[in-house]
């Protein structure tokens, strides 16, 4: 791999412990986010929340991706055989935005699996207070649980590459 390529990639000469190290700032990135949907739902204006938590979603995969080396340009840094080994990784984790741009269209789908939370979110606006502290309460726990989910499947691909010896001269 060469000097260039060893930039690309955050964690050319990282371990394991790195890895989760990195793992664990990450799940704390997502509970920051995550309370910050739950302030925007709280407040009582129909949709607001989904266009917030649309904004606040695609910047955390994107930043979650870059901190684990997984954006499509570091990936395309990565040697052949190690990109080959990053995408396998990623279907094999069912992490289905690990190396990807992410867009609208890849968040929407996500966020409609949901869809229930979110009907019960926006109905609970109409209810004064009492719903909208339940409309945080749940943006809250759907925010952090998908991001959860994002983390843990760029530490699996991380931490296969890591072990792979993606990286390394």
């Amino acid at each position: 791999m060469t000097t260039q390529q060893q930039q690309t990639w955050p964690l050319a000469r990282a371990t394991p412990d790195k890895v989760a190290q990195l793992r664990q700032q990450c799940r704390q990135l997502v509970k920051r986010r995550a309370l910050l949907s739950a302030g925007v739902a709280a407040i009582p204006v129909p949709g607001l929340d989904v266009v917030s938590d649309l904004h606040l979603f695609t910047r955390l995969i994107d930043d979650i991706n870059q901190a684990f080396g997984l954006t499509p340009a570091q990936i395309e840094g990565l040697q052949p055989e190690y990109r080959m080994l990053a995408y396998e990784a990623a279907v094999g984790v069912g992490g289905m935005l690990v190396g990807k741009l992410i867009t609208r269209e890849l968040l929407v789908p996500l966020l409609q699996r949901s869809g229930v939370k979110l009907v019960a979110r926006q109905a609970g606006k109409l209810v004064p207070l009492a719903g909208q502290l339940a409309s945080a309460g749940i943006g809250f726990a759907v925010f952090r649980h998908i991001g959860n989910q994002h983390v843990e499947a760029c530490a699996a691909v991380a931490q296969q590459l890591v072990t792979a010896g993606a990286g390394r001269p």
